[in-house]
C-alpha cells in the first residue's frame, strides 16, 4: 500500500521527468525565440515606447508576429476595430491548429485555459502530428510555459538593452517586414506553391491601390477571400474529373 509521502514523491518526479522532457523538447526552440524577442524588445524601445511595454505586450498579447505589428499599430495610435479586424486576420490560422493541437491530454480548467492561451506556432509545431511521443499534461504545460518564458525574457531583455544603453538602430522599425519575407520564402520553398504567393502580392498592389490609407487590412481581407474561393474551385467536382 503507498503511503501519501511515496504518493507525493512520485508525482514530484513526475513532474520533474516532465519538465525536463519539455526542456529538452524546446531548447532549439528557445535558441531562436530569445534573440527574436530580443530583436522585439528593441522594436519598442525604438517606437518611442518604455521598456516594460514589452513586458505587457509579451504577458498579454504573446503572438508573435502579431506583437510586431501590434506596436505600429498602437504607436500609430490605430483605432480599436481596425486593431482588432488586424489581430483576426494575422492569427487565423490558429482557429486550425485548434483541430489537431493535443488540447485533450491537458488536466484541469485551468491547465486547458492557459493551453489555449499559450498555442503559437512553436507549442503547435511541438506538440500536433507526434503520435509516438508521450504527451502528459504536465508535459504539454511546461512546453508552453518554457516556449513563453524564452519569449518574455528575450524581449524584456532586449527592451533593458536599448534603454539602458540608448541604442539607435537603423532600419529596426523592418524587423517585422524582414520577418514575414523569410517566413513566405519557408513556406514558399517548403509548399512549391507559386500561385499562392503571387496572389498575395496582386492583393497587396489591389489593395495598395484602392485603399492606401487601410492597405493592411483590405489586402488581407482580400486574400483570404481569394484563398477561400481557390479552395472551394479546388474542392469542386469539376477540378477532380467528375462529371456533374
Amino acid at each position: 500500500m503507498s503511503t501519501p509521502s511515496s504518493d507525493a514523491a512520485g508525482k514530484t518526479a513526475q513532474r520533474d521527468s516532465a519538465f525536463a522532457a519539455a526542456f529538452v523538447d524546446t531548447i532549439s526552440v528557445g535558441v531562436g525565440m530569445v534573440p527574436l524577442g530580443a530583436a522585439f524588445g528593441l522594436l519598442v524601445v525604438q517606437s518611442g515606447l518604455d521598456w516594460w511595454w514589452a513586458l505587457i505586450f509579451s504577458v498579454l498579447v504573446y503572438a508573435g508576429s502579431m506583437e510586431f505589428l501590434a506596436v505600429g499599430l498602437v504607436v500609430a495610435v490605430t483605432p480599436l476595430p481596425q486593431l482588432a479586424v488586424t489581430t483576426f486576420l494575422v492569427n487565423f490560422r490558429h482557429v486550425f491548429y485548434a483541430l489537431s493541437f493535443p488540447l485533450y491530454r491537458v488536466r484541469g480548467r485551468a491547465g486547458k485555459t492557459y493551453s489555449m492561451y499559450a498555442l503559437t506556432d512553436e507549442a503547435y509545431a511541438l506538440t500536433a502530428g507526434r503520435p509516438g511521443v508521450s504527451l502528459s499534461s504536465a508535459r504539454v504545460l511546461w512546453l508552453q510555459a518554457l516556449c513563453q518564458t524564452y519569449w518574455v525574457a528575450g524581449s524584456v531583455a532586449g527592451s533593458l538593452l536599448g534603454s539602458w544603453l540608448a541604442l539607435d538602430l537603423l532600419g529596426l522599425t523592418f524587423t517585422l517586414t524582414a520577418l514575414f519575407v523569410v517566413l513566405a520564402m519557408d513556406a514558399a520553398r517548403a509548399e512549391r506553391d507559386l500561385p499562392t504567393p503571387v496572389l498575395a502580392f496582386v492583393c497587396a498592389l489591389l489593395a495598395l491601390t484602392v485603399a492606401p490609407g487601410q492597405m493592411l487590412v483590405s489586402g488581407m481581407g482580400l486574400f483570404v477571400v481569394v484563398l477561400v474561393f481557390r479552395f472551394l474551385l479546388q474542392r469542386s467536382p469539376a477540378s477532380d474529373g467528375v462529371d456533374a
